[in-house]
């Protein structure tokens, strides 16, 4: 099935890490969202658990062995073309994550890798559902959210 101009909406996955304090951020290099920050995380593939699939997608795009944790949310990400159409449908599972090891770097559909402070990340121009389950991860691992 096409990721453009989907049949059905897409099962997607994605993870927030804290390393020493700060939040681990991915800059996307394919559409949807191409340019732009977000959390690190992908498409579902099929035979896959919700689990496993947030671990393989951690790995490619961030280098880093995670566990799954709690999820923190589940969204739609829809992007409309100018006749309405759903160009792409997400249906996201966001995970609070732990770092088990491996070095951050950038791969798969990451182009850049920032760790973030959380009273900084107004700079990263986060959607807002992204910024939500930022503050809801770091709530619920006892970090400090701001901005």
């Amino acid at each position: 099935m096409s990721r453009e101009y989907p049949d059905r909406p897409i099962v997607g996955v994605a993870g927030v890490v804290c390393l020493g304090g700060r939040v681990l951020l991915i800059r996307r290099r394919f559409e949807p969202m191409a340019g732009r920050w977000s959390l690190p995380g992908g498409a579902l593939e099929t035979g896959e658990t919700l689990a496993e699939g947030l671990v393989r997608e951690m790995k490619e795009e961030t280098g880093l062995d995670v566990e799954a944790g709690p999820v923190l949310d589940v969204l739609d990400r829809i992007t409309r073309d100018g006749d309405g159409r759903a160009r792409f449908h997400y249906v996201l599972v966001d995970f609070l994550c732990r770092a088990l090891g491996g070095e951050p770097a950038p791969g798969g559909d990451a182009s850049e890798i920032a760790l973030a402070d959380p009273g900084d990340l107004g700079r990263f121009d986060l959607a807002p559902e992204t910024l939500r389950v930022i503050r809801a991860a770091l709530a619920l691992a006892g970090e400090s959210a701001g901005g």
